[in-house]
């Protein structure tokens, strides 16, 4: 029996071409694993629209989160659990690094972000966490980012800091 996430992504695939030219739904099919769909139908149950975008760099074949805002079920999330673990008041539920590692999932890098935003603005009304270079990471600080006056912005925060807008988008490669 078919998983029950194919037939939505192959749909949101249909209905947006721009985002993978030249690429047919049967090679992507083709390399879905379980373990891909699995991933994939948590990123859809947390609201994150996945589709299928190629890694202009390198040709890899990679699912990101398209939902016009930061996916609704990952949001009030700090960057990593060794933030979270360290609030004293009001830790929250969970960290968007965290919650990526345990579905097998990235966050997106500065530049994956951009990508993103290059196929339509995201993120107009909330922001999202992005993958954090250790140097900034080590000195307690995280990037986020976000579209506004037409411009793709990108940000820093303290790691252990969650906001109601602010969620995360993750990546998949195959």
């Amino acid at each position: 029996m078919p998983h029950p996430i194919l037939p939505v992504l192959e749909a949101r695939f249909a209905q947006h071409p721009h985002r993978h030219p030249g690429l047919a739904w049967a090679e992507v099919a083709a390399r879905l694993t379980p373990a891909a769909l699995e991933a994939l139908a948590w990123m859809e149950a947390t609201g994150g629209q996945p589709d299928a975008v190629p890694d202009p760099a390198t040709g890899t074949l990679q699912f990101i989160d398209c939902a016009p805002e930061s996916p609704t079920g990952r949001r009030s999330l700090c960057y990593d659990e060794p933030a979270r673990l360290s609030r004293k008041d009001a830790p929250p539920a969970g960290s968007a690094h965290g919650l990526c590692e345990a579905h097998g999932l990235t966050l997106l890098t500065e530049a994956q972000y951009r990508q993103l935003q290059s196929l339509g603005p995201v993120d107009q009304k909330t922001s999202s966490w992005l993958l954090t270079p250790q140097p900034i990471r080590a000195l307690g600080g995280a990037l986020f980012g976000d579209y506004r006056y037409g411009t793709v912005f990108i940000y820093h925060n303290g790691v252990q800091s969650y906001y109601a807008a602010r969620g995360f988008r993750a990546l998949l490669a195959l």
